[in-house]
Formats: C-alpha cells, sequence, structure tokens
C-alpha cells in the first residue's frame, strides 16, 4: 500500500482500512496485543475483545504518528532509529536477544539510509519506508509493555514500562494526536493536510532541516532520560510528566512564533 500511495496515490479510506487489516493480523493471529494496563486508571487485565481493539488502535496510531511526522529531510529516520536503539538495549537487558536483534537491524537499516536522507536529501522514504517502520516499532512497543506486565509468577523487569514506551515514542505520538485534535476542533477533518506540525512550526522560526531535527530528537532523548530518572514515580505521573513536557515545548514554540510574527518578546504573547 506504501508503495502504491508513492506511485500513484492513495486514498485515507483505502490506506485506514489496511491498516487495519494489518493490524487484525498482528493482533488476532500473531497474539501481539496488551491484555493489562498495568493499574492505569484502575484497570489490571482487560477482556480479550477490548484487549484486540486498543492494540489495533496503538498499532494504527504509530503507524500514521511515523507516517506524519515524515514531512522533513531525517526527521523520521532519527526518530526510528532513536526509539528501535532504546528499544534494542532495553530488551537486551531483558534477555529478549531476538527483538534486540530486529531493533538493532532496523537501526541499522534506516543509519544506512540517513545517510542520504540529510539534508540536502538525495532519497526518501515516502510512505514505503514510514509505514514499515511504523509497523515495526509499534509491535517493538508492543512486545515490551506486555513482557513487564504483572503476573503471578514474575514481577516486570522494567517496572515503568508504559510510561517509558510513551516517552520513547513521545515526538510522533504528541505531534499527531495535537494535529487531529486541533483539526477537529477547527470543524475539518482530522486527515486535512496543513503545515501545521511542530516541525513545520520550528521551521517558522527560522531553522533549518538539520537544526529541527537535532532540536525534535534531542526533545524525544531528554522524555527518555526524564522517564527513566523518574521510574520511582509510577506510570500514571510519569506519563503526565512527559505530556506536561510536551505541552511546554509546544508553548514555547507557540510563545517564540508569537514573538516573530509581532516582533516583541512580550509577556502576552504566552497567552493570546
Amino acid at each position: 500500500m506504501g508503495l502504491k500511495d508513492d506511485l500513484t496515490g492513495v486514498n485515507s479510506l483505502t490506506k485506514f482500512f489496511l491498516q487495519f487489516i494489518v493490524g487484525s493480523i498482528m493482533v488476532v493471529l500473531g497474539n501481539i496485543r496488551l491484555t493489562g494496563l498495568f493499574g492505569l486508571f484502575g484497570i489490571y487485565d482487560m477482556p480479550y475483545m477490548l484487549s484486540v481493539i486498543l492494540s489495533i488502535l496503538i498499532i494504527m496510531l504509530i503507524v500514521n504518528a511515523f507516517n506524519l511526522i515524515d514531512g522533513i529531510d531525517g526527521l523520521a529516520s532519527t526518530t526510528a532509529i532513536i526509539a528501535n536503539g532504546t528499544f534494542a538495549g532495553l530488551f537486551i537487558y531483558m534477555h529478549q536477544y531476538e527483538l534486540a536483534a530486529v531493533c538493532l537491524a532496523m537501526v541499522g537499516a534506516i543509519a544506512g539510509f540517513l545517510k542520504y536522507n540529510l539534508s540536502p536529501a538525495k532519497i526518501f522514504m515516502g510512505d514505503t519506508g514510514s509505514l514499515l517502520i511504523g509497523l515495526i516499532t509499534s509491535v517493538m512497543a508492543l512486545k515490551f509493555v506486555e513482557m513487564n506486565k504483572f503476573s503471578g509468577t514474575k514481577l516486570p523487569e522494567i517496572y515503568c514500562a508504559p510510561a517509558l514506551t510513551i516517552a520513547i515514542l513521545i515526538g510522533p505520538i504528541f505531534d499527531t494526536l495535537r494535529v487531529f485534535t486541533l483539526r477537529i476542533a477547527s470543524g475539518v477533518s482530522p486527515f486535512t493536510a496543513d503545515r501545521n506540525h511542530v516541525h513545520h512550526r520550528i521551521l517558522m522560526l527560522g531553522f533549518t532541516h538539520i537544526q529541527t531535527t537535532i532540536i525534535l530528537a534531542s526533545m524525544n532523548v531528554i522524555s527518555i532520560v526524564i522517564a527513566l530518572t523518574f521510574k520511582s514515580l509510577g506510570n500514571l505521573t510519569l506519563i503526565g510528566l512527559i505530556v506536561a513536557f510536551s505541552l511546554l515545548f509546544n508553548w514555547l514554540i507557540t510563545f517564540l512564533l508569537r514573538s516573530k510574527k509581532r516582533e516583541s518578546l512580550a509577556l502576552r504573547n504566552l497567552f493570546i
């Protein structure tokens, strides 16, 4: 589907239908799914159908998130290297070497691609690359969280797995949820293309593609460090902290854009 979209285009309905089919194959036939929420919102074990639906939605969210951040040179590639590199390290720590090998294979392949994708890019991944990267990364995320689930026979090796997974993927996920929310609030389709993604907004401040990629990659790494540093706070508090950090960063960009437009660093630019 990604290849066809790059060559001739695919409408959003067809794209989401095929993503749902692929997600269903992974979740139902492959049994790659979340079976519980680690006590988040008071939920531990989930009924089978709820588990299936939530897992498919998570896969589709991550797949589309990587597709949407592929808007400037090097950003999707760098984000994928950070995400899969981190998952690889965590899987090695957990002695899950087969999964670590998959993540490292992704890191190596994307690193070779990134050499020619940095600005000025000579090649582009398109939907063919971004959708595949999103799919594999979503599977690694689900496997990582599920393997650290509390059970009657063993305690998890990493207690903050859900929050840490969100920190690893916060860049593409936060941006996707943010633009979808703003589009819906404006009364337009959430799938309408615009230039309101966080990377577009940073470019408006005058940064180059490489500088924007470095800024967003740095924010991603900082989120991971926050999750690891404050892991004792618990998943719900830690998720709130990571989201608050992302909101604060987005607020800073908004402030800088308003200040640039008005040619003034007035305090009111924080709010209106």
